[in-house]
């Protein structure tokens, strides 16, 4: 690993810590180098607050401040050249007279896409693009599909049994699941719950398992609440209409119920409505999407490619019969692992599969 590798890796490892806040802003981490030593670092901590580069160059002492002159910024993701919420970081850095930035990679944002690094190089800014440069895409994999692709990044998540099944045959709510996870992989459930902007489950699964889709066994705030309920058949008990937390309906009625916290969203059904609902969340910078539904729903998504990663969690259990899980896209290789007996597998689209996104 070169000298400029490590700094970057340090950059990313710094952006990491923004995970639980940042959205819909980037993770981005930034370190100063003057002569082999940090004088600075920081992250994007929170939406709407101080941006990496900012937080880096407030963390250099008093003392070291005459060393800016002189020094090197390394920043996983392009200083951003436009005024939002928070004034632009690419003036910043010329301001202080930094002398060479080390960025990881451009930023797909359209308001910056390029303009930040052009910024610093017209006033004089030595400027290195793509140092870790796949690992800083891989870091915000989700802000850039949403900029690319203009819909969530979407994971899908179910488990199912030893022979391919994701529930015994059920007709009422008075029946209970199949229980798969154990304690240790429902606590993964609820951090990954904890790392994405909001969840999907339908009809059926809303009904009979009746959901808090909340995170109750893991730290950091609960997703925003989506249900598909076309015909809102639903009964406003469930715990998805507890207000506890903001929940989207998808129906395809037009006079709804007025319910506190939740919002009705009326699609047209004699269509796909797949892509319709990705809009809507795309629209309202939802940049994550989490589907807990049941083997319709998923295979939805499967079947219409609009994936990015898959999470199956198969348990040591037969039930023989039931409701078949829903068909993986064929000649995808799973990253797995096994934890108590119960085995864990990470599809992902592009075919690059990393072991830490297994428990984001």
């Amino acid at each position: 690993m070169s000298i400029d590798e490590k700094y970057m890796a340090r950059c990313i490892q710094l952006a990491r810590c923004g995970r639980q806040y940042a959205a819909p802003n980037p993770m981005v981490g930034a370190v100063i180098v003057c002569d082999g030593r940090i004088i600075g670092e920081g992250y994007h901590i929170r939406c709407g607050e101080a941006h990496a580069e900012v937080n880096a160059i407030r963390s250099v002492r008093e003392e070291d401040k005459p060393l800016l002159c002189q020094s090197t910024m390394y920043v996983s993701l392009e200083p951003c050249s436009h005024y939002g919420r928070t004034p632009p970081c690419s003036d910043l850095i010329i301001s202080c007279r930094i002398p060479h930035v080390v960025v990881g990679c451009v930023d797909p944002f359209s308001e910056v896409a390029g303009r930040g690094i052009e910024k610093l190089r017209q006033a004089g800014v030595d400027v290195q693009v793509g140092v870790l440069e796949q690992d800083c895409l891989e870091l915000n994999r989700r802000f850039i599909t949403s900029h690319l692709q203009h819909r969530p990044y979407i994971i899908l998540k179910w488990a199912q049994s030893a022979d391919g099944f994701i529930d015994c045959l059920r007709t009422s709510p008075d029946e209970p699941p199949t229980c798969f996870s154990n304690p240790l992989n429902s606590m993964f459930v609820h951090r990954q719950r904890s790392g994405v902007q909001a969840i999907l489950v339908g009809t059926r699964t809303a009904l009979l398992d009746n959901p808090s889709l909340t995170v109750r066994h893991w730290t950091g705030s609960s997703p925003l609440r989506l249900v598909i309920d076309r015909t809102l058949s639903l009964p406003l008990s469930l715990q998805l209409f507890d207000g506890s937390v903001p929940t989207l309906v998808f129906t395809g009625h037009r006079d709804n119920p007025c319910k506190e916290g939740v919002e009705y969203i009326t699609l047209d059904f004699s269509h796909d409505i797949l892509p319709q609902l990705l809009e809507v969340l795309y629209e309202r910078h939802i940049q994550s999407l989490l589907v807990e539904g049941g083997t319709t729903l998923l295979q939805s998504f499967i079947d219409a490619s609009l994936w990015d990663e898959i999470h199956v969690e198969t348990a040591p259990i037969v039930l023989e019969k039931g409701i078949k899980a829903p068909i993986l896209p064929t000649q995808l290789i799973p990253e797995s692992r096994v934890f108590s007996g119960h085995k864990r597998d990470l599809y992902r689209k592009e075919g690059k599969s990393s072991p830490t996104v297994l428990f984001i």
